[in-house]
Order: structure tokens, then C-alpha cells, then sequence
């Protein structure tokens, strides 16, 4: 049978990981993107390949997809979208866990953690991800290749691609002007 556990993190809590996303944010600024990147996978891969809890492999299993966005040429993230994206992938190139990953049943908790704070603040960026793939996959139907999509349809990717980059800032600022205009004392949760 399975066992619930769910646990609340205080502000006190927030603020610690918030302060762990800064300094990993930080020690990243001279890291290359590509180190960054295969940090993440590197990290994903071993999930897979171990021993966790369902929740752990539920929430890590997002890393993919932010490697994706940031490797999919057609997505084409750049400037702050694609900055946003690399610090929060910085976290996972930490050599130093809270809790280190070699302790069994245990080891990826602070990472499920910080991969749900993260996909909480990407939210925009993943959904916007989202729909441009589900077009692009109708859009292609049967179509082996993007080699093989005719002009036409490559336009209307590529605007379909600007419109949803568009969204996301907006729902970025809308979020960024709700957190600013919300008391301090119950401000939602933001690692950006």
C-alpha cells in the first residue's frame, strides 16, 4: 500500500534554496553552457539509472526537456529565455549537494526539490515548449524530417515559435509584476 508523504517548505526554507540557486547561478557564470548542460543530463542519466522514489524520478524527469529547449534549433531560445533556462540548469552542475547523491533512497531529494521550485518558476517556458512541439508535430504529420517540410509550413513554424517567445515574456512580466505589487510577508516563491 503505497505511503503519502508531503512535506511544506517555509519562507525560511524558500529563501535557503533561493540563496543555493544564487550561488549556483553565480559559480556558473564562467562555467560553459555545454558543462551545464551535460551536468544535467549526467544527472538525469543517473536518476534512470538507480534506485529512487517515484517522486524523484517524477521530477527529474523534467530535465530532459529543459536540455531540449535549449538544444532544439528550431525552438531557437536566446538572450534572457535561453539565460533563464541555463541557470536553472546551474544548480546541477554543483559538484556539492545538500544531500549527496551517493546516499541511498535519499540522494536526489535535494535536486527533485530544486527541479519542482525550478519547473514551478519555468512554468511559461515549458508550456510555451509544449505547444510549439504539438505544432510542430502536427504540423509534420508523417513527415520523416524537418528537411522534408515545405516552405509554407516552415513559416508558419517559425511564426508560430515567435508568437509563443512572445507569450512567455508576457506571462513572465505579468508574474513579475503580480510578485511586486503582493506583500513581502506572502510573495509567491521566485528563484529569478
Amino acid at each position: 500500500m503505497p505511503l503519502r508523504v508531503t512535506f511544506e517548505l517555509s519562507d525560511k526554507d524558500l529563501r535557503h534554496f533561493r540563496s543555493i540557486m544564487r550561488h549556483a547561478r553565480h559559480a556558473a557564470r564562467k562555467t560553459p553552457e555545454k558543462k551545464i548542460v551535460a551536468s544535467a543530463r549526467k544527472l538525469a542519466a543517473a536518476v534512470e539509472a538507480a534506485e529512487v522514489p517515484d517522486f524523484v524520478r517524477e521530477r527529474l524527469a523534467h530535465l530532459p526537456k529543459l536540455v531540449a529547449m535549449l538544444e532544439d534549433r528550431e525552438w531557437s531560445l536566446s538572450g534572457d529565455n535561453r539565460d533563464r533556462i541555463v541557470s536553472a540548469l546551474a544548480y546541477f552542475n554543483e559538484p556539492v549537494d545538500l544531500i549527496p547523491d551517493s546516499v541511498p533512497g535519499l540522494g536526489f531529494i535535494d535536486d527533485a526539490i530544486m527541479v519542482e521550485l525550478v519547473v514551478t518558476e519555468l512554468r511559461p517556458d515549458i508550456e510555451a515548449y509544449d505547444d510549439f512541439c504539438a505544432f510542430r508535430r502536427k504540423l509534420d504529420g508523417r513527415r520523416k524530417s524537418a528537411a522534408a517540410r515545405p516552405a509554407e509550413a516552415q513559416a508558419s513554424l517559425e511564426a508560430r515559435r515567435r508568437d509563443l517567445h512572445a507569450r512567455m515574456r508576457r506571462r513572465r512580466m505579468r508574474r513579475r509584476s503580480a510578485r511586486q505589487r503582493t506583500p513581502s510577508s506572502t510573495r509567491p516563491f521566485s528563484l529569478f
